[in-house]
């Protein structure tokens, strides 16, 4: 069996990441290609922990982890997601999509830490095959969040999210090539977004001999 390959969808907090892999893995499902739609932080353990910490939840309100010991964690999370979830799927044959991944670590943990020393936490997370990166200017992603949510994450702010969107921008062009990353208008509807994301995916799977079996029409 072939090895199946490995997208990630990125992007600052409210550009849109969790709805537009719901609506590819939707997409590649009627197609009839095998698909297993996952996100960051894991469902595992580590990321349960992550996701509490990270929503505010009532024993962590006065516990601060700190910067460096949140990139740790996230590592841990990510080795304990491959090896759980995805390399499996992976070895399956199956298209693996995931709402975040290593490039999420690099831009928002190296606001505080260095970049050298997360890139060396996550040394053993292989790159994806193709990474969606959805960009959106901070303003509009904020609004987005305040639409949804009672009380903001921890770092949904207007400040960081800005200084995050220039990490992420900066990352695609320094460690990813136009075959392994594409960059996609996510301030516009969440229609227009996801019509643009099908296309881009479903070239490069066409180009990876991934074929729809539904059947027409």
């Amino acid at each position: 069996m072939e090895p199946g390959k490995f997208i990630v969808l990125e992007g600052i907090d409210g550009a849109g990441t969790t709805t537009q892999a719901e609506l590819l893995y939707q997409t590649l499902l009627k197609k009839g290609i095998p698909v297993q739609l996952t996100a960051e932080p894991s469902t595992g353990a580590v990321g349960s922990l992550i996701r509490k910490y990270l929503k505010g939840e009532e024993k962590f309100a006065e516990r601060h982890l700190g910067a460096h010991i949140l990139a740790l964690l996230f590592a841990g999370d990510r080795i304990d997601h491959l090896s759980r979830e995805i390399f499996p799927a992976l070895e399956q044959g199956k298209v693996v999509i995931s709402d975040r991944y290593l490039l999420s670590s690099l831009a928002y943990q190296s606001l505080e830490c260095e970049l050298d020393w997360v890139s060396m936490l996550n040394r053993e997370a292989p790159p994806p095959d193709l990474t969606v990166l959805l960009d959106c200017p901070a303003e509009i992603a904020l609004k987005r969040i305040e639409q949804r949510y009672l009380w903001p994450e921890l770092f949904e702010n207007l400040e960081v999210q800005k200084k995050v969107r220039e990490k992420y921008l900066k990352l695609a062009r320094q460690l990813y090539s136009d075959l392994r990353i594409v960059v996609i208008d996510a301030s516009r509807s969440i229609e227009e977004v996801s019509r643009e994301v099908i296309r881009e995916v479903s070239n490069f799977l066409e180009r990876a001999g991934f074929k729809s079996t539904a059947s027409p029409g």
